[in-house]
């Protein structure tokens, strides 16, 4: 499953298929293929993700961290047209992205990134379904880069299941966010909000 993460995977056999569901009503077809993660259907963890995912009236830019073949960025410009850039690791990833976002008549930025290697700018809401099969210490350099990615009143959005460690990954968030909050719970996956206190870090500074 490591090839999920990989950087590339053109050497497996490409055997592409499409796909279709509903999230939250709204429905969504990708072109999907081997070497891409939850292939065959929609993955639990993001459709819980998006279930709780809360989109503040302010929220213009996002940024959908580990894109796969697309769920999360597309939907995002379907339902709320906003200003989305995707971005993946995997190549075979992001040319389905750039597939998708035109099969469903959506506007996304698409383009390879190691993590937040090739980002430029910040934004309102960052959100991932966390490569947790990537290792603790790479899902956990997520957590800590994302924070200097946020606009001031950002958000960084993320579900984690409890058997991989939503608990010990929600201390290590508390670590980095002054606002650390469970926006919902089910099937054993936590949807997880965090935002940065910067009135706290302004009294850090100022004693």
């Amino acid at each position: 499953m490591t090839h999920y993460f990989s950087e590339d995977n053109n050497t497996l056999k490409s055997n592409p298929q499409v796909i279709a569901f509903s999230v939250n009503s709204t429905p969504l077809k990708f072109q999907t293929d081997n070497g891409v993660f939850s292939k065959n259907n929609f993955d639990r963890g993001t459709e819980v993700l998006l279930k709780y995912l809360v989109v503040d009236s302010s929220v213009k830019t996002v940024l959908d961290l580990g894109c796969g073949y697309g769920t999360i960025g597309i939907y995002m410009n379907k339902r709320y047209e906003l200003e989305v850039d995707m971005v993946d690791i995997n190549q075979r990833a992001i040319d389905l992205s750039i597939h998708n976002v035109e099969l469903n008549n959506v506007a996304a930025n698409v383009f390879k990134s190691d993590g937040f290697g090739n980002i430029e700018k910040k934004y309102n809401l960052i959100i991932t379904n966390p490569p947790i099969r990537a290792g603790k210490e790479l899902i956990y350099k997520f957590f800590s880069e994302a924070a200097s990615y946020l606009e001031d009143d950002g958000v960084f959005c993320l579900v984690i299941n409890k058997k991989h460690g939503a608990d010990s990954a929600i201390n290590y968030l508390n670590t980095i966010y002054g606002n650390v909050e469970i926006l919902g719970k089910n099937k054993g996956f936590y949807v997880i909000s965090c935002k940065i206190n910067w009135q706290i870090d302004c009294i850090m500074i100022l004693f």
